[in-house]
């Protein structure tokens, strides 16, 4: 069982999230809230694997509670549902802490995809928004003067840009003909060169030296 929490201050989307959540098997729904604050004091108390977390909320915005809610809970897995999709904002929100990135209007499969995809590890993110921010990086390739490579190895390289790119282990796997357990061989590597804890840590700060 999945056990996910809501932070959404549109009444309506809210409650249709949570009617999705809660009526699909292996999901549970164990809380919907309007704001970050409400959300933060409910979060001590309960056992969560995802949330799915708005930025434009009233009081605390969203970037601001990602951040609140690693600092309390570092492993807790938080997906960005929003309407925004400037490179700017995703990018903020990754550094923050987020593990993932969707807009509002993705389907309901995709977005229970995503939700299983982030609770085994993966980092969802769509392809588009992936690729605004590579674009928009690389064009700040290397401007803070730091040239080092971490010494990844282009395998390395090869599968963190795979990441950055929205796919899932098992499509690393499939993609560059080697194993799953391959694939999760060189992301512990790559978490390790970088100093990272989180795929989306791994492909902001790939993302921000240039590495990809």
């Amino acid at each position: 069982m999945i056990n996910v929490a809501i932070v959404e201050d549109n009444k309506t989307i809210r409650e249709g999230l949570a009617a999705l959540i809660g009526g699909t098997q292996d999901y549970s729904c164990i809380g919907s809230f309007p704001d970050c604050e409400k959300f933060l004091s409910f979060l001590p108390k309960a056992d969560i694997d995802v949330v799915l977390m708005d930025i434009g909320l009233p009081g605390m915005n969203g970037i601001e509670g990602v951040k609140k809610a690693r600092e309390m809970n570092p492993k807790i897995n938080i997906l960005m549902l929003t309407v925004y999709e400037e490179s700017s904002v995703v990018f903020e929100a990754l550094c923050a802490g987020a593990c993932g990135y969707l807009v509002k209007k993705t389907p309901p499969s995709r977005l229970l995809e995503a939700i299983k995809d982030i609770y085994d590890g993966g980092s969802p993110m769509s392809s588009n928004i992936a690729r605004q921010i590579i674009s928009v990086f690389q064009q700040n390739k290397g401007l803070d003067g730091n040239e080092s490579t971490y010494d990844l190895s282009s395998r390395e390289k090869e599968v963190l840009k795979l990441l950055a790119d929205g796919y899932n282990y098992q499509e690393i796997a499939d993609k560059i003909f080697i194993s799953v357990d391959t694939v999760r061989h060189h992301i512990r590597n790559i978490y390790r060169k970088l100093h990272v804890h989180s795929q989306s840590e791994a492909v902001a700060k790939a993302i921000r030296k240039g590495l990809i």
